[in-house]
């Protein structure tokens, strides 16, 4: 059971860290010491390392444990240090051209090149002649396009009403 404060004054301050907590609290919640003397009865550091060995770490594990929990900033870094070089190196190369000029004789670009003999290279090739089966009926095989506000013509209509007003013939009853 707690013992809850009767006035908003029954709080003190810790004596070890210096937080304001209530004043029947036996313990400090933020640093687990005896809020009046500032003395820890239990020393959660030692019973931690004398549980949990630590292992003894080296300046590269520091580093790359350091790389693990900040990947942003790594790659970040990475890509700067990155960027710098390739300036550097473009910047060594631009002075190089600049001040080393190549002992042989210039040729000409018509020499290397000749644009006027080559051929048309974007010249659409002929489609082959196609050979296909139509039955005797090439009407079959032409494709129509609809264009948009085109009518069809009255006597396509009229055969179109004249078809469906004939009744359809009823065939034969075959004898058994």
């Amino acid at each position: 059971m707690t013992v809850e404060p009767q006035n908003p004054t029954d709080r003190i301050a810790c004596a070890s860290c210096r937080h304001d907590i209530d004043a029947a609290a036996k313990l400090c919640p933020y640093c687990g010491a005896d809020p009046r003397t500032g003395q820890k009865p239990v020393d959660t550091q030692a019973m931690l390392n004398q549980m949990f060995h630590p292992r003894a770490t080296s300046a590269t594990d520091t580093v790359f444990e350091f790389a693990r929990q900040r990947q942003g900033v790594v790659v970040a870094l990475g890509v700067l240090v990155a960027i710098l070089i390739l300036a550097g190196l473009h910047e060594f190369v631009t002075r190089r051209n600049a001040r080393d000029v190549s002992a042989a004789a210039a040729i000409p670009l018509t020499e290397v090149t000749d644009l006027n003999n080559q051929s048309d290279e974007n010249k659409p090739l002929p489609l082959p002649n196609l050979q296909f089966q139509f039955d005797g009926h090439p009407q079959t095989m032409r494709t129509f396009v609809v264009e948009p506000g085109a009518v069809t013509p009255p006597e396509v209509i009229a055969a179109q009403q004249a078809a469906a007003a004939q009744p359809a013939p009823v065939p034969a009853a075959k004898p058994h």
